[in-house]
């Protein structure tokens, strides 16, 4: 087909809008994609402020309920929070060695220990050696100890191991890590982990000499 020159004419004109279009077209297109860039980066931002600051809410929700169940605990019974939570373990599966303690409150058993060792000075709990091994002890609550038992308030570490024990190993883990990354994040991994309102820290014995030289 021959094409005359106003049909050429025509063609090129045709070809030169399409290609002003064309460009017209992606550079809205890349505004879009600028814009919405923008609005979602904005988004993220808003979303990771909110995320911040229910972080420090939670944290002072926590420090706040441990702090005022230790100071009510204190006040109620004359003991801390652990030795609460401690004659509570013994109550609950008296006699009970040491290491099952310890177990069972998820501490070092040179910890409980020294729990203990505060507890019977109290005369609320009673250590006696088996008679079938007599390098195993045995710890019982004394009279006094199953009488503070009855009266004595829910304690926060009791609450939070309870808690803590229904989760699945999957949300733990998480929660783990989570926890993890807040120490780090403050530096605080050599920190000694001193129990709630006790003087005893929850380390092995071998590094409690080393922290107190």
């Amino acid at each position: 087909m021959i094409l005359s020159y106003n049909n050429v004419l025509f063609l090129l004109l045709f070809i030169k809008k399409s290609i002003v279009f064309y460009k017209n077209n992606l550079y809205s297109n890349d505004q879009h994609r600028n814009y919405t860039t923008f609005i979602s980066g904005g988004m993220n931002v808003r979303k990771k402020q909110k995320a911040i600051a229910d972080i420090f809410d939670n944290l002072r929700r926590v420090y706040q309920v441990i702090n005022e169940q230790s100071k009510k605990a204190k006040k109620q019974t004359g003991i801390t929070g652990p030795q609460i939570w401690a004659i509570k373990m013994i109550a609950e599966s008296s006699p009970v060695q040491v290491s099952e303690l310890a177990h069972k409150m998820y501490l070092h058993p040179a910890t409980v220990v020294g729990i203990l060792n505060r507890l019977e000075e109290k005369g609320l709990v009673l250590r006696v050696r088996t008679r079938v091994d007599r390098r195993i002890v045995d710890v019982n609550l004394t009279q006094e100890g199953k009488a503070l038992v009855a009266r004595a308030p829910e304690v926060a570490q009791g609450l939070l191991a309870a808690g803590l024990e229904v989760l699945p190993a999957v949300r733990l883990m998480d929660i783990a890590a989570a926890l993890d990354e807040l120490v780090q994040i403050l530096g605080a991994q050599e920190v000694p982990p001193h129990l709630i309102f006790s003087p005893e820290v929850n380390v092995p014995r071998k590094l409690k000499k080393v922290n107190l030289q």
